[in-house]
């Protein structure tokens, strides 16, 4: 299966839109985060030829504006879209989608969306001392587990640790995605690898809000297997 990376701060080419947040094309029909705005996205998808008509489930990771930013524009000519999300989110962005007559599920646990596609539900994390839940998704090939984030405030251990649980006889073999260790210790950093190591976490790739420092312990650690997440990047899992 091939994931396509369809928003992030970080192209190769200036016809690309870059900004915050992350926006992931599952396959063809499944979207992981829209980006900061719609206009940036819709962009993207363009110069990257990708049919938007062929989505069929969104996955919002948590309802902060860089994650949800695209998801308006791409509602407003649709109303045939299932938008998974977790209890835990605001009203606002729970009526927002139930106005555009497109499908919002929500979900505690572990669900699946389509083979081999998962959400982990809402996992219960902390943004600047407030409470806040995040889900990430879950890709289950024969290659292994192919875990997407979108800011990992719970913690990208917790969640890992949370995917180790429900997959217990499967490897990782990607996990990328923003780490939110933008202002973390070098020591944490370092702890976070090791054990991104004694999970056996085959490719790796620290992005968004990981912060710079992370990306570059992460890709001195990992080498040749380190994920590159620039927009119009294709990673194979």
């Amino acid at each position: 299966m091939e994931i396509k990376i369809l928003f992030n701060s970080t192209a190769p080419h200036d016809r690309f839109s870059t900004g915050w947040g992350v926006s992931y094309l599952i396959g063809d029909q499944i979207l992981f985060d829209t980006g900061e705005k719609g206009e940036y996205l819709l962009n993207n998808v363009k110069q990257a030829g990708v049919d938007l008509s062929r989505v069929k489930d969104i996955i919002i990771s948590h309802d902060h504006w860089d994650h949800t930013g695209g998801l308006w524009d791409i509602l407003k000519a649709r109303s045939d879209i299932n938008i998974y999300g977790c209890p835990a989110f605001g009203e606002e962005f729970k009526e927002k989608v139930k106005a555009t007559g497109n499908r919002l599920v929500e979900n505690y646990g572990f669900l699946k969306i389509a083979d081999p596609v998962y959400v982990t539900g809402e996992i219960r994390g902390e943004y600047k001392g407030r409470f806040i839940v995040e889900q990430a998704a879950v890709v289950e090939t024969a290659r292994g587990l192919t875990v997407m984030t979108g800011c990992s405030h719970p913690g990208i251990v917790t969640i890992l640790r949370l995917v180790q649980k429900q997959f217990p006889n499967r490897k990782f073999h990607a996990v990328f995605g923003g780490f939110h260790l933008m202002n973390a210790h070098p020591r944490n950093i370092s702890g976070i690898l090791q054990v991104f190591r004694e999970l056996q976490v085959e490719k790796a790739g620290p992005t968004h809000c990981s912060g710079k420092e992370t990306e570059d312990l992460f890709r001195e650690a990992y080498g040749d297997h380190f994920i590159s997440t620039n927009i119009g990047d294709i990673i194979d899992v």
